[in-house]
């Protein structure tokens, strides 16, 4: 009935991987800067557990506009199991295959929970790169689930549709020789903090 794959697994994949890179981060680096100019280290880790409580809402059929997507009163330890416990929100919220094809309402507008979700999984690559960035690049990251978040990039978010009013810049040109991440990365407008 419905052709789109199942995005679930994709997010676990991306989920474990944003896990691992939580792992990595030392306490200095928390006031460190991010790609996203308005956000250090601390305030991305925030906004990374925000959002993956916010697509647990909406897996659960509420409101994803009304979750605020930040976390507060983490202690600085505490950012391994704070995200574990929203990305086990996450499984629990989507494990209802029906969940998949019911209407649900994003940021972005209403949408089957299947779209809903792969652009949660682009959200979720893209945040992994931006912090994989902050920490100097401290593991190999998983190249499917940037060409998986590029492609839902390029289809919600074509070359020629302004993005004045969303949370992604203009895209930039892709360093020659980019590996998925940094297309992605470039797509979405960011830049690398340092050159590879």
């Amino acid at each position: 009935m419905n052709a789109a794959p199942d995005p679930r697994p994709v997010y676990d994949r991306a989920t474990e991987q944003i896990a691992a890179l939580i792992r990595t981060v030392r306490p200095e680096q928390l006031a460190g800067p991010t790609p996203c100019s308005e956000y250090d280290v601390r305030t991305l880790l925030s906004h990374i557990a925000g959002g993956t409580r916010r697509a647990a809402v909406v897996g659960a059929g509420g409101d994803g506009l009304a979750v605020r997507p930040y976390v507060d009163g983490v202690p600085d330890d505490g950012w391994p199991a704070a995200y574990d416990d929203v990305r086990t929100e996450v499984r629990r919220a989507w494990a209802d295959d029906t969940r998949l094809d019911a209407p649900v309402r994003v940021p972005w507008g209403e949408t089957p929970g299947r779209a809903a979700l792969s652009g949660y999984v682009m959200e979720a690559v893209t945040h992994t790169w931006d912090l994989s960035e902050a920490l100097g690049r401290p593991l190999e990251l998983d190249p499917e689930l940037a060409e998986f978040a590029l492609s839902i990039a390029h289809r919600i978010l074509p070359d020629e549709q302004p993005r004045e009013d969303l949370p992604f810049a203009s895209q930039a040109p892709a360093p020659e020789g980019a590996d998925a991440y940094g297309r992605l990365a470039a797509y979405l407008g960011r830049q690398p903090l340092r050159v590879s």
